[in-house]
């Protein structure tokens, strides 16, 4: 179980729905940093929700 906000947190979020990928990028989620990972999380899960 990762922490809260921690890298990990945001790749496990980002896979649960559905993203193993970078949409832009093509690349495998664990290659990003935290707040690539963060702003991603913020725009396409958060934002789709409202």
């Amino acid at each position: 179980m990762a922490h809260v906000g921690s890298k990990g947190w945001y790749v496990q979020q980002l896979k649960s729905n559905g993203y193993s990928y970078h949409p832009v990028g093509r690349r495998k989620l664990e290659s990003y940093k935290a707040a690539v990972l963060r702003n991603l999380y913020n725009e396409l899960v958060i934002n789709k929700n409202n």
